[in-house]
Formats: structure tokens, C-alpha cells, sequence
């Protein structure tokens, strides 16, 4: 999938567990640990508002558009 999910990377700047976003956002462990690792197929725009609350940042910290051919050239 062209979208990667950093949620790991702004977890490790904000010094925060996934457990404490997990109780901060109010979905499970288990579903961010789907966008972590890049296995769920969509985010509700409700829970990408969450998280970005949670972690004081921007969609674009969270999002980021890698382009499948980058690996080919």
C-alpha cells in the first residue's frame, strides 16, 4: 500500500504507550496496532481527529504517501 502509517514514530516523540493512546483515542489496542502495522484499510476521519488530539500533532505527521515504484527506480 502506498500510505504508511507512523503512529510508532509519533508514539516515540510524545513519549506515549500504545496502551495510554488506546485509552486516550477510545478505540482498542488491537485496531492501532492494525494501523501500525499497516493492515487496516481504512481510518474514520473521526479517529484520525482522536489521535491527532492524543498525540498533539498534524494528519500529515501520521500520514505519509510512499509511491510504489520508488523501490524500482
Amino acid at each position: 500500500m502506498a500510505i504508511v502509517i507512523n503512529i510508532d514514530v509519533m508514539l516515540a516523540k510524545r513519549k506515549m504507550s500504545v496502551t495510554e493512546l488506546s485509552e486516550r483515542v477510545g478505540i482498542t489496542m488491537a485496531n492501532i496496532s492494525n494501523l501500525k502495522t499497516g493492515k487496516a484499510k481504512a481510518i474514520r476521519m473521526t479517529t484520525l481527529d482522536a489521535i491527532c488530539k492524543a498525540l498533539d500533532c498534524q494528519p500529515g505527521d501520521i500520514l505519509e504517501y510512499k509511491s510504489e515504484n520508488a523501490s524500482q527506480e
